[in-house]
C-alpha cells in the first residue's frame, strides 16, 4: 500500500509545515494550522488528462533572448467591450484568469454571460455548485449585449423570446466537481474556453483532504494551469472571497495564475466595477463599470452617467474633480460636510478616500490657508461607490471642503485636476490633457489644472497645446490662488 503523509497548511497564506505550529512563520497569524492527509501514491498513477508523458518529454535547454521567436498573441474578442479593456485588449490563449468577489455580487452571472454570448466558440462551463436545471433558469434570463441595449424599446417578454433563440449552440454545461472526470470530458469535447465555477469547489483524487482546502485548491490551481499551457486553452476561475475580502485559498494561489479580476460593488445597488488587481497581459489599473439588470450585466461606456448626479443648482460642498482609471479618464463627484463637532472629538470619515491623506488635506488647509477646522467634523465621500486613489482628486477634493465650510457653492460646470502638495502649492497630474478633454466632452465650461503641467521654456510646445480646447482653462499655482478665483 502506497505510504500517505500528513502535513499541516496555514489557512492564511499557504504555509505548509510537517507539525502543527500555533503561529505561521509565514503570514504571523495565530491558529491558523490544520491538519490534511496527503495521498502520496496517487501522484504517478493515471496522468491527470491526456497529455504526453512528463517522463518522456525532452528538456528544455537555455535559449539567448536574441534567438527566441517572437510574434504578437492572438486575442479572443469577446462582445463585452468592458471585459476586453479589463484584460487588456482581450482573452490571451493559454491564460488563466481568477476572478474574486462577494457572495451574490454576479461572478457567475458574468461568465455565463460570456459562455452564451460567444458563438464563434466551443466554451465548457463547468460548475460544482448549481445543478444543470438551476444554470438554465439563469441563461434563460440573459441576453447579449446587443438585445440588452435595446430593452428599453422592447417588452421583457418579446427581449426574452429573441435571447433565447440567440444562445450559443456551443456552450456546454457540465456540474462535475472532480478534476478526474472534468479532464476527460474536456478530452472528448476539446472546448475553445473553459470556465470553472468555483475552483474552491474542485478535489483531486491525488490528496485526501476536502474540497475548498488549501491543498485540494493549491493542486486543483496547479492541473488547470499545467492544462492551460500545454493546450493553449483559456481558463477562468471563479473564486471565493474571506471575510476580509482576501480571495479565499492560499496566497500562492493570486501567484500561480496570470490575471486577477475582482468584482466589486454593493449587492444593494444596481453598479458593479470590474477592477484589475494583478495582469501579465496588460495593465493592472484598469476599470470595467457594469449595470446589474433582471436580464444580465450590461456595460457602461461613459461612467460619468452614474459618478455625476444630475443637479439643478449649485450646492455647497459639491465638486466635480477628474480621475484616470487605467487608461480611461473619468469625472466623479467629491462631497464633503464640514459642521461643528457635537461631541468633543471631531470625526474624520471618509468613503471611497484614503482618511491619512484627508487629514493631511485638512492640515494643509489649516496651515496655509488659515482655516479653523480642527474643531470640526469633517466627512468625504466619493459618489458611484468606487474608491479612487489619484492624488489628482486632491484639488477637488479641498475645495469641497471649503464650500461646505463657508457654505457657498463652487461655480457650476467647474472640474478640478490637480494634487496639492505639503506646501499649499498644486502639483501637476500626469495626463493632463486627457482630463481636460473628457470634461470638455461633457460640457463643462471650466475646469483648474496646475501650472506645472504647462511646457516650461526650452520645451516643446506641441506637446500640451490649449488653444485646441473649447472649455476655459484656469492656471494656479496655489491653494489660496484657487480659493480667490472661486470665492472672490
Amino acid at each position: 500500500m502506497a505510504k500517505t503523509k500528513i502535513a499541516y497548511f496555514c489557512q492564511s497564506c499557504g504555509f505548509e509545515s510537517a507539525k502543527w505550529l500555533g503561529k505561521c512563520p509565514s503570514c504571523q497569524q495565530w491558529n491558523t494550522f490544520v491538519e490534511e492527509i496527503i495521498d502520496k501514491g496517487n501522484t504517478t498513477s493515471v496522468p491527470t488528462w491526456k497529455v504526453t508523458s512528463n517522463t518522456q518529454q525532452r528538456a528544455n535547454k537555455p535559449v539567448q533572448v536574441a534567438d527566441i521567436t517572437f510574434s504578437e498573441e492572438h486575442r479572443m474578442q469577446t462582445p463585452d467591450k468592458e471585459f476586453n479593456r479589463v484584460l487588456g485588449g482581450g482573452i490571451v490563449a493559454g491564460s488563466l484568469v481568477l476572478i474574486g468577489g462577494e457572495p451574490g455580487i454576479g461572478k457567475s452571472t458574468l461568465m455565463l454571460q460570456l459562455a452564451l454570448n460567444m458563438p464563434n466558440l466551443k466554451v465548457l462551463y463547468v460548475s460544482g455548485e448549481e445543478s444543470e436545471r438551476q444554470i438554465k433558469m439563469r441563461a434563460e434570463r440573459l441576453v447579449t449585449p446587443e438585445v440588452l441595449s435595446q430593452q428599453s424599446s422592447v417588452s421583457s417578454q418579446k427581449i426574452n423570446i429573441a435571447a433565447q433563440s440567440e444562445i450559443n449552440k456551443g456552450c456546454f454545461i457540465l456540474t462535475e466537481t472532480s478534476t478526474q472526470n472534468i479532464f476527460k470530458q474536456i478530452e472528448a469535447l476539446e472546448p475553445d474556453l473553459v470556465v470553472i465555477d468555483s475552483i474552491q469547489t474542485l478535489h483531486s483524487s491525488h490528496i485526501e483532504s476536502t474540497p475548498g482546502s488549501v491543498s485540494q485548491v493549491r493542486e486543483c490551481t496547479a492541473e488547470m494551469l499545467r492544462f492551460a499551457k500545454e493546450t493553449s486553452t483559456p481558463v477562468f476561475l471563479i473564486g471565493h472571497i474571506t471575510k476580509d475580502g482576501m480571495i479565499a485559498g492560499p496566497k500562492i494561489l493570486e501567484h500561480m495564475v496570470d490575471t486577477v479580476l475582482q468584482f466589486e460593488g454593493d449587492r444593494h445597488h444596481v453598479y458593479r466595477i470590474l477592477r484589475t488587481v494583478k495582469n501579465r497581459f496588460g495593465s493592472a489599473s484598469e476599470l470595467g463599470i457594469y449595470e446589474m439588470l433582471g436580464e444580465g450585466l450590461r456595460e457602461v461606456s461613459n461612467p460619468s452617467e452614474i459618478l455625476l448626479s444630475q443637479r439643478d443648482e449649485p450646492l455647497s460642498g459639491i465638486t466635480i474633480s477628474a480621475t484616470l482609471e487605467g487608461m480611461r479618464p473619468m469625472l466623479i463627484e467629491t462631497q464633503a460636510l464640514v459642521s461643528t463637532s457635537a461631541y468633543g472629538t471631531p470625526q474624520r470619515t471618509a468613503t471611497g478616500f484614503d482618511t491619512k491623506r484627508m487629514s493631511m488635506l485638512l492640515a494643509v488647509l489649516e496651515k496655509r490657508c488659515g482655516f479653523r477646522l480642527g474643531a470640526k467634523d469633517v466627512f468625504l465621500n466619493i459618489t458611484g461607490g468606487i474608491r479612487v486613489e489619484d492624488p489628482a482628486i486632491d484639488l477637488g477634493l479641498a475645495a469641497a471642503i471649503i464650500s461646505s465650510h463657508e457654505d457657498m457653492p463652487i461655480p457650476f460646470k467647474t472640474c478640478f485636476a490637480g494634487e496639492l502638495g505639503l506646501s499649499g502649492e498644486i502639483r501637476a497630474v500626469n495626463r493632463v490633457e486627457q482630463r481636460i478633454a473628457e470634461a470638455q466632452k461633457l460640457g463643462f465650461n471650466q475646469i483648474f489644472i496646475s501650472k506645472y503641467n504647462l511646457p516650461s521654456a526650452g520645451q516643446d510646445k506641441k506637446r500640451m497645446d490649449l488653444s485646441r480646447y473649447d472649455i476655459e482653462i484656469k492656471i494656479v499655482s496655489s491653494i489660496e490662488e484657487v480659493f480667490s478665483q472661486l470665492f472672490g
